[in-house]
């Protein structure tokens, strides 16, 4: 990555915040006993394998920002033999992603940096999303994908079913992937401990012309499920999984 090594060399090394504090409620399965990042594809945590994207094309520096049951999290990186650098900063238990992202931008310095959740997995080329970033230099950029398809499609006419099957995931438009790129400036963003990054913040930027999209047409997949999980654990189980190979 021969921009983050020129600005490595200049003494400012761009650090990837990973937000790890949510319930995950909608995979209670896997989240009584640990934070959702911390659920194994295999025998590492999702959040590992997250900073795995960013590690592979040097990004080494993390920020964890954690609340519900930090402290697994804190455990684990204390036990995990790595050259990369990872502190976990406590946002509290009760914050959303706004006051989650407002804290870690302080918390590094008010630099800019990589934004990513905690449970989505994708083959993002963080170089070229930098480069876009910076070619329109808006204080946020926002990576857009194609959503997984979840359900077949059923067409039919006069009451016949005339086709089934899956959804066309081209078909689908264009979501938020949450590979992000943020200015120092979107610390500046008045906060509660409630302010969500996706209903509220993101919003305002874009009715002010302040976010750009980077779209990214390769693999992309969240873990909102227990199916979802077992969809990436076995992809993890590959010599190069699908959210590796650039």
């Amino acid at each position: 990555m021969l921009l983050s090594k020129l600005e490595h060399f200049l003494g400012v090394t761009i650090k990837a915040i990973i937000l790890a504090g949510g319930l995950g409620t909608r995979i209670s399965e896997e989240t009584i006993d640990k934070p959702k990042p911390m659920v194994l594809l295999g025998n590492k945590p999702i959040v590992w394998h997250v900073m795995s994207i960013y590690a592979t094309q040097g990004v080494t520096d993390f920020v964890i920002a954690g609340g519900y049951k930090i402290e697994v999290i804190q455990e684990w990186v204390k036990t995990l033999r790595s050259t990369w650098n990872i502190e976990v900063l406590d946002t509290g238990p009760n914050s959303q992603t706004g006051s989650r992202i407002v804290q870690s931008l302080n918390y590094i310095g008010r630099q800019r940096a990589f934004i990513t959740y905690g449970d989505g997995l994708g083959n993002v080329n963080i170089d070229k999303l930098l480069d876009f970033h910076l070619s329109k230099l808006l204080p946020l950029t926002i990576t857009a994908v194609r959503p997984p398809a979840r359900f077949g499609v059923l067409e039919s006419m006069n009451g016949v079913v005339t086709h089934f099957g899956e959804k066309n995931q081209v078909d689908a438009g264009w979501i938020n992937g949450g590979f992000f790129v943020a200015e120092p400036e979107i610390a500046d963003l008045q906060v509660s401990e409630s302010t969500t990054f996706e209903s509220e913040l993101i919003p305002k930027l874009v009715s002010e012309g302040n976010v750009s999209a980077f779209y990214h047409d390769g693999f992309w997949q969240p873990m909102d499920t227990l199916r979802e999980k077992n969809i990436l654990a076995e992809i993890a189980t590959k010599d190069e999984p699908d959210w590796l190979g650039f």
